[in-house]
């Protein structure tokens, strides 16, 4: 399915942007944009998703 994603924030590798889900309610994902790392999740709330992004740390270096 493809999502509209708007509101995106960059905190260093991580992205986090606020869409619809395919039920109409809004969701916040948070996700890294480093390669092979695999981190990406669904939040109910843009201070969840934000607080992720800050302190995500990538396994690999």
């Amino acid at each position: 399915m493809l999502r509209r994603f708007r509101n995106i924030l960059r905190v260093g590798p991580v992205r986090v942007g606020t869409a619809n889900d395919q039920r109409g309610r809004v969701k916040h994902t948070a996700v890294c944009t480093a390669p092979r790392c695999d981190f990406s999740a669904d939040y109910d709330t843009r201070a969840a998703a934000e607080l992720a992004a800050r302190t995500h740390r990538c396994p690999i270096r």
